[in-house]
């Protein structure tokens, strides 16, 4: 009998933009996956058009290499805390992590989520500093915040003694010492150069692998077990349906085989079959005859397979416990659109389609949560925040659907007092000094506790706890007080004791008064008073919304209405009207800005404000209900 293939299954770990995509880019290019002559782009296991459009990491995915005998399945992680599920639900599959940490911005709070995650299932984490190559790198410092990180986590002595490795992903490097990239130019008269995934100078990841291999034992034998498999991820394929991804813990898998699916119990069992078998190979799936204990594994022919249920056999079920997923945070409500343009534009636009869309999200999003509401054509979303609901939103857009969401809302609980709780989140905050008063004073008045404040190269670096209630709406506001230049970053904390009331929006919005066409002569009148958030020739309704008043009230206005023509001619007059450029607003802005009694109303080719009651007499009604 043949020797058993050695497997090492890794995940990449690290907060949004550390260089994890670009990290696995590196692995794939440096094991012989692609031809010599095939073009490859940059971030490949970035496939999701909106993970492409902005560079982030949304979705966990795979992919596997050989490095000598040994075959190494890597998993790629999101960075964003909203996506965090996604991170959860894989630390099971795999034997090690590579945590990946900026040289200059140390630790961040999805570093500390992530790496929690992983020490909790016992894991012993490889750390690689990347992007050693910055101006204001600080390596040893960055280092010594790491292990302030592992100790703040409780981690234990042998998950405290994990090796260090310095690299610049970019260009497929990684040395054992930052002296070894000393002689390296990585920028150029003040541009960086393009990506290299192969390496250069003679260097490349083989520390990486190495270390890997030395570090981390391959998966033991337990092919004569009875079968094991809990289902980590699911996918779709058109042609064969629903899959399920996960490990095989021990057993062996084959094609055709009658399985026992369990849901956490040995009592909580179905008997069902496997379809096909598929193991990764390189980027793509590979259909096997068997596959054996150790390895990642797809598997086909189970309609109504879900994330946490174990796969193992009806002689001798060994079911394992049930993927734990932290609960949401904000919910909204997502509504059929009956706005007076509904149906012109999206294919699927009825409550059923909203139902059955977000039922298939469902199966594979397990940080999202739907509800049935008092009415049919509304349906409660709750998820992790509002990046993770605002790209489903998007999604769904894409897709066809037409559909109008609420204002996002906090999801509150009942502590152990019995006192009312809300989420809290750390927010981390880096600005230009002249800056920071503003920043500190908003958030202040937005219930936020600041617990660390240092200043360096001109830049202030404050941390703050805020209620997620006092952060919505505001990274607009921050963009504005800071120019553009500051960054902030937030993450799930933890439930406290509701905070009391927190301002919110200050201004009122323009409604237009009817539906036609704007004109540029209305709009240059209603410019003076209002922010316009439409340009001349775009079609409104009335309870559109067109803009943002500078009071705090709301104003009814005609944007089309158009000049009275007379017998006087007026040379070239109307041809020298001047309006400022109109606020076009993405999704995630448009949430942040409506209000309770708004909603943002989202077709395939636009994104529209609009009050919840379209006609004036209606809203005065509801008002003083």
């Amino acid at each position: 009998m043949a020797d058993k293939q050695k497997i090492i299954n890794i995940a990449v770990i690290a907060h949004v933009d550390a260089g994890k995509s670009t990290l696995v880019d590196a692995f794939l290019g440096q094991s012989g996956v692609f031809r010599e002559n095939e073009e490859v782009v940059d971030c490949v296991m970035d496939s999701d058009d909106i993970e492409r459009e902005r560079g982030i990491t949304i979705y966990s995915k795979n992919c596997s290499v050989m490095h000598g005998d040994t075959k190494i399945n890597i998993v790629d992680t999101p960075g964003h805390a909203d996506f965090s599920s996604e991170v959860e639900r894989i630390m099971k599959t795999v034997d090690t992590v590579i945590l990946l940490v900026d040289s200059s911005e140390g630790p961040m709070p999805q570093t500390r989520f992530v790496l929690k995650k992983s020490l909790e299932q016992g894991i012993n984490p490889i750390l690689l500093i990347n992007k050693i190559d910055k101006k204001d790198s600080r390596i040893d410092e960055v280092v010594d915040e790491v292990y302030e990180l592992f100790m703040d986590l409780e981690a234990n002595d042998e998950q405290l003694d994990f090796p260090i490795l310095y690299g610049i992903a970019r260009q497929g490097i990684v040395v054992y010492d930052p002296k070894e990239v000393e002689g390296i130019e990585i920028e150029k008269g003040g541009q960086k150069r393009g990506k290299n995934a192969k390496g250069e100078n003679g260097l490349d990841i083989t520390p990486l692998f190495d270390t890997i291999i030395e570090h981390c034992k391959p998966y033991p034998d337990k092919d004569e077990e009875p079968l094991q498999l809990q289902i980590s991820a699911l996918a779709y394929d058109d042609y064969i349906g629903r899959l399920g991804i996960g490990r095989i813990t021990q057993g062996t898998l084959k094609e055709a085989q009658q399985v026992a699916i369990c849901r956490g119990s040995a009592e909580d069992i179905r008997q069902d079959k496997i379809n096909q078998v598929f193991v990764y190979r390189g980027l793509g799936r590979m259909p096997v005859s068997e596959a054996v204990s150790g390895d990642i594994v797809v598997v086909s022919g189970i309609s109504d397979i879900s994330i946490g249920e174990t796969i193992t056999v009806a002689s001798d079920p060994q079911p394992m416990e049930m993927i734990s997923i932290e609960e949401p945070t904000l919910s909204m409500n997502f509504m059929v659109n009956d706005s007076p343009f509904a149906g012109k534009v999206g294919k699927y636009v009825t409550s059923r389609h909203l139902r059955d869309r977000l039922n298939k999200e469902l199966e594979v999003n397990v940080g999202l949560k739907v509800e049935e509401t008092d009415s049919t054509d509304s349906f409660k979303v709750s998820g992790r925040g509002e990046l993770h609901l605002s790209i489903l939103i998007e999604n769904m857009r894409r897709e066809g659907y037409e559909l109008a969401v609420s204002k996002p809302e906090v999801i509150m609980r009942k502590g152990e007092n019995g006192k009312k709780q809300e989420p809290v989140e750390e927010v981390v905050v880096s600005v230009p000094e002249e800056y920071s008063g503003s920043v500190i004073s908003k958030l202040n008045l937005r219930k936020g506790l600041m617990q660390e404040m240092s200043t360096e190269n001109g830049y202030c670096h404050i941390e703050f706890l805020v209620p997620t209630r006092g952060l919505l709406g505001y990274r607009s506001e921050f963009i504005n007080d800071t120019h553009g230049e500051g960054t902030m970053v937030r993450r799930f904390d933890r439930f406290e004791d509701y905070k009391g009331d927190i301002p919110e929006r200050t201004s009122g919005v323009a409604i237009a008064q009817e539906e036609g066409t704007a004109t540029p002569y209305a709009l240059s009148g209603i410019s003076e008073r209002i922010r316009l958030f439409i340009e001349p020739g775009t079609h409104v309704y009335e309870g559109m919304i067109i803009g943002e008043n500078s009071r705090s009230d709301d104003m009814v206005v005609n944007p089309c209405k158009s000049k009275q023509k007379t017998n006087m001619r007026a040379a070239g007059v109307d041809d020298a009207v001047k309006l400022p450029p109109a606020v076009v607003m993405s999704l995630e802005e448009a949430l942040e800005f409506i209000d309770t009694d708004e909603l943002v109303e989202v077709v395939p080719d636009d994104i529209r404000l609009r009050k919840k009651f379209l006609k004036e007499l209606e809203r005065r009604r509801n008002r003083k209900m």
